[in-house]
């Protein structure tokens, strides 16, 4: 297993949970990334102090204004990220974000569909356009020919519960929209590596684990895994994919998850 050497990482959705796990875990590295941008609705809101506090004594953090499921701000998000970066490409975009409902298959509605979707699926599609001239950057800069993480990549974060083999834990919630949501993402990620294989930039999808957030305790059962725990198993993960694992669906100790 490599090293994860990352020069610059985008982590949307950042301000609590596993995005700020892995904003936290990416400044803590030996060899940090040279600018991590965290990406979250209300930079300035009271959900953003942690961030607040961490950019404060760690200068290599950039948060953003940055709502996945609103086209004017992801485009003004990627101005601000090339600004920075200054032409020398974004290294890792992590779509983080993502949105669940408590649904079922007679309580869901057209709003209730569109809101999740449009977050945790249109989101991630819109991302990789608008950053895909920046990855690109970064994978003409970076030597050799295969694929990794520290060259350039997507990560998309996905769900088992969008696994349509395993069905997880269905008898604890439905959350129709959400399985939907990332059954579709995992199509998404699927299509991203194919299309931008060619421009030397790995996509995987990714399983973070039934993790302790504020998502992921909604239920009545509490989640077996710290966010501690997922983002170091995933930080792991991302350190050793390579060319053969692009277009795959795993979790955070690297094991394949069936569609």
């Amino acid at each position: 297993m490599g090293e994860l050497r990352v020069h610059s990482v985008l982590v949307t959705g950042a301000n609590r949970g596993i995005g700020l796990g892995l904003v936290q875990h990416f400044l803590g590295m030996p060899t940090p990334p040279k600018v991590v941008f965290a990406g979250c609705r209300e930079p300035k809101g009271q959900r953003a102090q942690e961030l607040q506090n961490l950019a404060s004594k760690h200068p290599n953090l950039v948060i953003l204004p940055l709502d996945v499921s609103n086209p004017a701000s992801i485009k003004a998000a990627a101005a601000t990220v090339e600004k920075h970066l200054g032409g020398s490409g974004l290294t890792l975009l992590i779509n983080n974000a993502g949105v669940a409902m408590m649904s079922s298959l007679d309580s869901d509605t057209l709003e209730d569909m569109t809101k999740v979707y449009t977050t945790n699926t249109i989101g991630p599609l819109l991302m990789g356009q608008a950053f895909l001239p920046m990855l690109k950057k970064a994978a003409q800069g970076s030597p050799g020919s295969g694929l990794s993480c520290s060259k350039a990549a997507i990560v998309n974060m996905s769900s088992i519960a969008g696994s349509i083999e395993e069905m997880y834990v269905w008898e604890y919630g439905q959350v129709i929209s959400y399985r939907c949501s990332k059954a579709a993402l995992n199509m998404l990620t699927k299509c991203q590596s194919l299309g931008y294989q060619e421009h030397s930039i790995l996509c995987i999808a990714l399983h973070p684990g039934w993790v302790q957030t504020d998502m992921g305790s909604g239920g009545s059962h509490k989640p077996p895994l710290t966010v501690d725990a997922s983002v170091r198993g995933m930080l792991k993960v991302l350190s050793s994919l390579s060319e053969k694992d692009t277009g795959t669906f795993l979790d955070w100790e690297g094991k394949v998850v069936p569609w």
